[in-house]
């Protein structure tokens, strides 16, 4: 059986902290270059790179690292940085805490269309002058947090907020404004919770709905309107994700898992699994292990 890793502090020296940001040529050289193993971070993760070559392993989908990209990993979601030589840039990570101190609301991230707990986790690719700008907040941010300045954390706190407005407004989906429809975001916050709590066992739409007490048809266009999948698809993305993890990093059965995540015969968990992979269970495991 694979152990996947779990980090669940910033900094394994220092318990209580919150944010971090390093050069990603400092952690390359820390490391020797040797590849980390696949694991996850009860944390925010920020990757700005000006250069790279290799690849990047986000919940079993995989990324070519190029110049000019920024990777978001949301708490939770497995990846792997698989480096062809030393990148530059930075890698930034903050935890809820942080947020929570520095007054910007949970609200505000979910509200964005950059951490994806499940699925489709692409770089964002800014052009020249947008990379310049998001590189100028992580530069100001990295000296900040070298510095010993009054209030520092809220400074972080500010540029950060600036960084991820810039990011998300150049995402086609989605871009944050000052009269976003707050009913349409709390939906989405409370579908999301819901469907954490609920997926191995409910996988219907209308489930939602009538717990959110709003139609199934109404569910589907705010959720398509907001993070451009339809309800249905984050359900069923959120269980094939799940069902990834448990194939690679757990010793059970295809058998076991379908009857984990609600399926009533193995058959259906099967060919569910193979409809949205092109791969059957046991395949996609041969394939992940052989990687």
């Amino acid at each position: 059986m694979t152990k996947v890793k779990i980090y669940d502090n910033i900094n394994a020296n220092e318990e209580r902290a919150s944010f971090s940001i390093s050069r990603m040529e400092t952690i390359f050289d820390i490391r020797k270059g040797e590849v980390d193993e696949p694991h996850r971070h009860n944390y925010y993760t920020i990757l700005i790179l000006k250069k790279g070559a290799g690849i990047h392993k986000i919940d079993f989908n995989t990324y070519n690292l190029e110049n000019k990209q920024i990777y978001f990993v949301a708490p939770g979601q497995v990846h792997q940085l698989i480096e062809a030589q030393k990148s530059e840039g930075f890698a930034m990570t903050f935890t809820n805490q942080f947020l929570i101190e520095n007054s910007i609301p949970i609200a505000f991230i979910e509200s964005l269309n950059l951490f994806h707990n499940y699925g489709q986790s692409p770089p964002l690719k800014p052009t020249e002058p947008q990379f310049s700008t998001i590189l100028n907040f992580a530069e100001n941010i990295e000296n900040l947090f070298k510095s010993s300045s009054a209030m520092k954390s809220l400074a972080i706190g500010s540029f950060l907020k600036l960084l991820l407005i810039e990011c998300n407004n150049i995402c086609a989906i989605n871009p944050v404004d000052n009269d976003f429809d707050v009913r349409a975001n709390s939906i989405i916050r409370s579908f999301r919770a819901l469907v954490d709590l609920h997926y191995s066992v409910q996988h219907a739409t209308s489930f939602y709905a009538n717990q959110l007490s709003i139609t199934a048809d109404y569910l589907n266009r705010t959720v398509k309107f907001k993070i451009g999948k339809t309800a249905k698809q984050y359900i069923q993305t959120r269980i094939i994700t799940e069902a990834k993890r448990l194939l690679f990093f757990t010793d059970l059965s295809a058998k076991s898992i379908g009857y984990q995540l609600g399926f009533n015969e193995p058959a259906n968990f099967s060919a569910f699994f193979k409809k949205n992979t092109g791969l059957s269970p046991s395949d996609f495991k041969k394939l992940e292990i052989m990687d």
